[in-house]
């Protein structure tokens, strides 16, 4: 499979590095709105294209990992390069899939590829384990949990207000909500119940900070709805003390079963990540393999990670995954 990359921040790079690990994969090329030859791969002699010579390369690549922006990068690019690859995306703006699905859905009908959204971590991976969960335990209730980690793309939100030269932010859980869930109580919680945000932002000199702190507490989607902390520190102390990228969270499904709901039983699915970009990269290189393969079946449109047969994902033979994982 011949992977085209487009973006090459964090998420880009750590697309890179896992198709590394990869055999069935090869790198054609990463693709910026840059100046290309401002671009130093971490691979040797990898071609780095404008964004522009895509629409030339379409036979040249099989699938296209799109390692933009979620907040208005992926709305305006994912469709036009659903148009012309078979795509793969982390778009992560949970209350806007559906209407991204849709868009997503009709460029690829028409140009006949498979585009499979949001498949990082959450969205993605947490994804399948509620849906797992909800089927087998209908009657209960599923949480969420993220954090304590940074968000990427609440980060990026951040960056793009304006005055801010620099951001991170963190997803922390509320721990009395975890514990509750975990005793069985089936509390109904906020989002803002469950979590709280904490932002260390970078402003550039002379910007209007109490102006920029209050367009990141009332931002819709990202903001609005949770505690939100915003700490205004120098370009140094985020270097040197935000430059990381960990994050993690917890899925758990607290559900019931017998003729009187008599037994209780806790699903818990966990992740712990050192990198996230890099984590979130190795689960779009897996639903990459899948988009190849179904559109080589002749499956086109969009697709979400429900969707998508496990088996897919992997480059083992059906007889080795039977005899190993079943």
């Amino acid at each position: 499979m011949k992977i085209g990359i487009l973006g090459y921040g964090n998420l880009g790079k750590g697309v890179e590095q896992a198709i590394r690990y990869n055999k069935d994969m090869e790198l054609a090329g990463v693709f910026t709105r840059r100046d290309p030859s401002t671009i130093a791969t971490i691979t040797k002699n990898i071609p780095v294209y404008h964004i522009d010579s895509a629409k030339n390369m379409t036979n040249q690549i099989d699938v296209m990992i799109l390692c933009v922006g979620s907040m208005s990068d992926m709305p305006e690019l994912g469709p036009v390069f659903a148009s012309m690859f078979n795509t793969v995306d982390g778009y992560d703006n949970h209350a806007q899939i559906p209407g991204y699905f849709d868009t997503m859905n009709k460029s690829a009908l028409e140009s006949g590829k498979v585009s499979i959204i949001s498949s990082g971590w959450d969205p993605g991976m947490f994804s399948i384990n509620r849906m797992y969960a909800d089927a087998i335990l209908p009657e209960g209730n599923t949480y969420t949990f993220w954090g304590k980690g940074i968000s990427q793309g609440h980060s990026n939100a951040i960056r793009r207000i304006k005055g801010v030269k620099d951001a991170t932010q963190y997803t922390i859980p509320m721990e009395n909500a975890i514990e509750a869930v975990r005793r069985g109580d089936m509390p109904v919680l906020t989002a803002g119940e469950k979590h709280r945000r904490e932002c260390f932002v970078v402003a550039e000199e002379g910007a209007d900070k109490t102006w920029i702190e209050n367009e990141i507490k009332t931002m819709p989607d990202y903001f609005s709805e949770y505690k939100t902390e915003v700490h205004f520190i120098t370009e140094e102390e985020l270097k040197e003390n935000h430059s990381k990228l960990p994050h993690g969270g917890l899925v758990i499904r607290y559900g019931k079963t017998g003729f009187d709901g008599q037994n209780n039983h806790r699903i818990e699915y966990k992740l712990s990540l050192n990198s996230n970009p890099e984590f979130t990269a190795n689960v779009l290189v897996a639903f990459a393999r899948a988009a190849y393969r179904l559109n080589r079946e002749g499956v086109s449109g969009a697709k979400t990670v429900i969707d998508i047969a496990p088996a897919y994902l992997s480059n083992k033979s059906g007889e080795q995954l039977r005899r190993e994982l079943i």
